[in-house]
C-alpha cells in the first residue's frame, strides 16, 4: 500500500463513491488523519445506505464522512460540491459494455461530458490534484464504452496542458474482481442455485486485479505521477475458462457443465494496458508504466529530430502477453479477495 501521510488534514472528493471503488477507499482511509472524505454520487439510497454502515460499523469515524447528491453531468452540481476539496478521486462512470452499446450517448454524457465538468469545476477551485480512473478498454477501443473512456483520457491530458497547480492524472487498469457488475458475484450465484456457470468465450483472455490493487495504483498515481500522466499497473491475466474453473473448485460447481453463450456486444478476445505507441515513450516504474504526457504544443515546426528517435522496447502490451496465471494461481488469487472470503464462511457480502 502506497504512503497516506499526504492526505492527513486534507479533503478527499470520490465522485461515483457509492461503487465499489469508493466503498473500499473508504475502508482504507477511515483509520486515517484525512479531514474530510466528500461522496458524490447521483443515487440517494446507496448514500443513505453507505451512511447506515458506517454509522453501524465505525461509529467514530462516520462523521468525517460528508454525501453529496448531485451528477457528474450537471456541472452545477458538481460545482457546488467542490468547495475546499483538496483532492478527487475521479470514479463515476458508465462502465457496463453491452448497455454502453445500447445507448452510447449516455455513455457520452457520463464518461466524456462528466468528466469535463469535474476537471473544470476541479481547477476552477483550486483542487490539488486529480486522479481519474480509466479502463484497458479505452486502448484500442472498439465499443462505446472504451470510446467514451479514451476521450475521457484525452480531455483530462488536454486540461493538464492549462491547469495550473491543479495535477491531473489517469489510471488505466483491466477487471476488478468482485466489483460491481463483474462476474464472479454471478458465477457464484448460479453455483448457490444448482446452475452452470456460464462464460462468453473460454479463450477470452482479461486482466485482473483485486480492489485493493485498484485503489493502491490510484495512490500511486497521486503519489508518483505528473501533470498529464497515464498509469498502469504490471497486471497478470488469466483466460475466462481459467476463472471459471477456479470458482467451480471454490465453491463447489461443475466444471464440465460450464455453459459457452458467446462474445457478446462490443467485447474483445484480449485486452490492451498499453498500445504499441504508448510503449514508444513508456517508462518503467518497477509494478507500474508511466505514460507522459506529450506537452508539445501545435507549432511542430519548432520540433524536430536528426535520425531515429530513441523507442523504448517494450511493445504492446496486452493480456495475451503479460504473465499468465494457471489455475492454481488464478484459485489463489480469487480466494485471497475478502469478497470470498466472506461467500466462502457464510458472511453476507453488502451489494455494492
Amino acid at each position: 500500500m502506497q504512503d497516506k501521510s499526504y492526505f492527513t488534514g486534507k479533503t478527499l472528493m470520490i465522485t461515483g463513491g457509492t461503487g465499489s471503488f469508493g466503498n473500499t477507499v473508504l475502508k482504507h482511509f477511515m483509520d486515517t488523519d484525512l479531514a474530510e472524505i466528500r461522496i458524490f454520487s447521483r443515487d440517494e439510497k446507496k448514500q443513505d445506505d453507505m451512511r447506515h454502515r458506517l454509522q453501524e460499523r465505525s461509529p467514530e469515524l462516520a462523521s468525517k464522512v460528508r454525501f453529496f447528491i448531485g451528477d457528474v453531468r450537471d456541472a452545477q452540481s458538481v460545482r457546488d460540491a467542490m468547495h475546499g476539496v483538496d483532492y478527487i478521486f475521479h470514479a463515476a462512470a458508465l462502465k457496463q459494455v453491452p448497455s454502453c452499446e445500447f445507448f452510447p450517448m449516455e455513455a457520452v454524457k457520463t464518461n466524456v461530458i462528466g468528466t469535463d465538468n469535474v476537471l473544470t469545476a476541479a481547477i476552477e477551485a483550486g483542487v490539488k490534484a486529480v486522479i481519474c480512473l480509466s479502463t484497458d478498454k479505452a486502448a484500442y477501443p472498439i465499443n462505446a464504452m472504451g470510446i467514451t473512456k479514451a476521450i475521457e483520457e484525452k480531455i483530462a491530458v488536454a486540461k493538464s496542458r492549462y491547469s495550473g497547480d491543479t495535477k491531473i492524472c489517469c489510471t488505466r487498469y483491466g477487471n476488478v474482481m468482485c466489483s460491481r457488475g463483474s462476474v464472479i458475484p454471478l458465477w457464484i450465484d448460479q453455483i448457490h442455485h444448482g446452475n452452470p456457470i456460464t462464460l462468453t468465450e473460454p479463450k477470452m483472455t482479461r486482466f485482473i486485479m483485486s480492489l485493493e490493487e485498484a485503489v493502491d495504483l490510484v495512490l500511486f498515481a497521486f503519489e508518483h505521477g505528473q501533470n498529464g500522466d497515464i498509469l498502469v499497473q504490471k497486471a497478470p491475466a488469466c483466460t475466462i475458462q481459467t476463472q471459471a474453473e477456479a470458482v467451480c473448485e471454490l465453491f463447489g460447481g461443475k466444471k464440465e457443465d460450464i455453459k459457452v453463450i458467446g462474445i457478446r456486444h462490443g467485447e474483445k478476445m484480449y485486452e490492451t494496458l498499453l498500445t504499441n505507441e504508448e510503449c514508444a515513450k513508456a517508462e518503467d516504474m518497477g509494478d507500474f508504466y508511466r505514460v507522459p504526457a506529450d506537452n508539445r504544443s501545435l507549432n511542430y515546426d519548432q520540433f524536430f529530430t536528426e535520425g531515429d528517435a530513441k523507442r523504448c522496447k517494450l511493445s504492446e502490451f496486452n493480456s495475451d502477453n503479460t504473465r499468465r496465471l494457471n489455475l492454481e494461481e488464478t484459485k489463489s488469487k480469487i480466494a485471497s479477495l475478502e469478497y470470498i472470503q466472506n461467500e466462502l464462511n457464510g458472511i453476507m457480502n453488502i451489494a455494492k
